[in-house]
């Protein structure tokens, strides 16, 4: 076997890291309960709303690797207060964000493994876990264990599809709707603004990308870089259709109603999938169940306070040798504080950290694209016309997503 044909995965890194920050409670609580109330009727919304932040999201890794430097420093050359603005929102939703990941992992967790079914001792064990493989193995361990969890992820949940549609006797529908009702609306709305990330997953991407780079054993170039992107984001797209389908085919007209607990929701969502496909499926929904949320919970638990830490070294002109290890530090322990104290504030604080991310969308789309299309990018590396059609499309949708949005409160 030449080995040389699988040299391709290895330079793999920043895209998979996408997907596993991406492919989390949008594709595992959302992307289910769409394909549960509504069938296979919003495949539509699925792939439109994919088609819309794919430029956007690009743009970080493209700007990244043709420049040499992160978002966060285009931001600056914007103009500080850009900057600023990213600092303040990112500070205000990263506590909240990682909460709600890591409350869902325990959840699945303590169905998995048993031990115990305190979501709080999960929630500290998992996060030490977590912590612990990105102190000893850095950026370098969190590229080659996302491979993995990709990999289980993907199988695991293809097969658990396979099965339930081999399984089923019910025909299916097709016909896609637009949901009317303010309950149902609503749903859409957040439906559509966290598929399959908030915008700012893209300042993620562009950290990493310069992360990858430094590894001088593989090439990591402009085009490589969006190569890989397109990887993980076409990734983020089929399990999304599978999730949708999982829950249509198992789910939908079901009778079941869900509850508004993460851990109580993981549970019921394991349970009706091993009703419906059989004891021996278990270990696939749960493998699938899991590594969905684990990938999501180490990713976000790396991304923002590398995020923060650059902020920070701009804002201040300073280099700061142990920034990293303090935001990581701070994050960690903020998110079991809130999961501690403020566990039946929950729904509140992820309701106002959801709100942020629809309203912020825009902020970011525009300012990624102000920064591809301008003189801090290389003429070669600038979008096409195509995906400044694309893009401007985008930006004039999340615009009116977010208007839409305020007038369905």
């Amino acid at each position: 076997m030449n080995l040389k044909k699988f040299n391709w995965i290895k330079k793999l890194g920043p895209g998979l890291l996408f997907a596993g920050a991406a492919i989390g409670v949008s594709h595992l609580v959302q992307s289910t309960r769409a394909g549960a109330d509504f069938g296979f009727g919003l495949i539509w919304a699925l792939v439109l709303i994919h088609l819309v932040k794919y430029p956007f999201f690009q743009f970080g890794p493209r700007y990244a690797t043709a420049t040499g430097e992160s978002l966060l420093d285009g931001y600056k050359r914007l103009g500080k207060g850009v900057l600023i603005t990213y600092f303040v929102l990112n500070l205000a939703t990263m506590f909240t964000i990682q909460a709600a990941v890591t409350i869902v992992t325990a959840g699945l967790a303590a169905n998995l493994f048993g031990i115990t079914t305190n979501p709080i001792i999960w929630s500290v064990i998992i996060t030490l876990i977590c912590v612990t493989l990105l102190v000893i193995g850095k950026y370098k361990l969190l590229d080659n264990l996302m491979k993995i969890i990709i990999v289980t992820l993907t199988l695991s949940t293809i097969i658990a599809l396979l099965v339930a549609s081999f399984n089923t006797e019910n025909s299916y529908n097709f016909t896609q709707i637009l949901p009317k009702g303010s309950l149902e609306v609503g749903f859409l709305i957040a439906f559509l603004g966290w598929m399959p990330a908030p915008l700012d997953i893209s300042i993620w991407q562009s950290l990493w990308a310069i992360e990858k780079q430094k590894d001088k054993s593989n090439k990591f170039n402009t085009k490589q870089a969006i190569f890989d992107f397109n990887i993980g984001f076409v990734t983020t797209l089929i399990l999304g259709i599978c999730f949708v389908s999982l829950g249509a085919i198992v789910m939908f007209n079901s009778g079941e109603t869900f509850s508004g607990s993460a851990v109580q929701f993981s549970q019921q969502l394991i349970n009706l999938y091993t009703e419906n496909l059989g004891s021996k499926m278990s270990i696939f929904i749960a493998a699938a169940a899991f590594t969905t949320m684990f990938s999501t919970t180490i990713t976000t638990l790396d991304a923002s306070p590398r995020a923060m830490t650059r902020t920070f070294d701009l804002l201040t002109n300073k280099s700061y040798k142990n920034m990293y290890w303090f935001w990581i530090s701070f994050l960690a322990i903020g998110t079991i504080s809130i999961l501690i104290f403020f566990m039946s504030e929950m729904g509140v604080l992820i309701k106002i950290a959801t709100i942020l991310s629809f309203l912020t969308a825009p902020f970011f789309a525009i300012a990624n694209y102000v920064l591809i299309s301008g003189k801090h990018t290389p003429k070669e590396w600038r979008p096409s016309t195509q995906l400044k059609i694309i893009s401007w499309f985008g930006m004039l949708f999340l615009i009116g997503f977010s208007v839409w949005y305020l007038f369905s409160l």
